[in-house]
């Protein structure tokens, strides 16, 4: 399985910078200025009938802080530029450009933010899980 997440998480990689960008709304609200993008979705092989994958592109303006939030699917993160500030199920992570990290699904982003007060951060998350979930779910949404 550590195989096939590691290859599909290379051929992503590959796909992502080539695929036409869509948007999503979450109800309603955005966790952040610049709304993520979806850079690829891909039902996955057989085995994983009920999974996808999706490729997101996430940007930060300087200085900004995003809402409380949390990710129904397994999270894979590239940073591509910048540096942030994430607080994740209560433990702070600085990650700077060339970082990769790892989320449980379902875990709590506290608060995640651009440390740069002049530049922009940028970075591509990989998601899979149920096909059709959502990629962020506000935390004011969970009742």
């Amino acid at each position: 399985m550590k195989k096939f997440a590691l290859s599909c998480t290379v051929l992503l990689t590959a796909f992502a910078f080539s695929t036409k960008a869509q948007h999503q709304e979450h109800a309603g609200k955005e966790v952040t200025v610049y709304p993520p993008k979806v850079l690829f979705t891909k039902q996955l092989p057989a085995g994983l009938q009920k999974e996808e994958t999706q490729v997101v592109l996430v940007r930060y303006a300087p200085g900004e802080v995003s809402h409380a939030h949390r990710h129904p699917m397994a999270t894979i993160g590239y940073v591509l530029e910048g540096e942030i500030e994430s607080t994740f199920e209560g433990v702070k992570h600085v990650y700077k450009a060339g970082d990769v990290f790892w989320e449980e699904p379902g875990g709590l982003h506290n608060q995640t933010r651009n440390l740069s007060k002049t530049k922009e951060a940028r970075f591509v998350v990989f998601f899979v899980g149920a096909t059709g979930s959502p990629v962020l779910i506000p935390e004011t949404a969970k009742k």
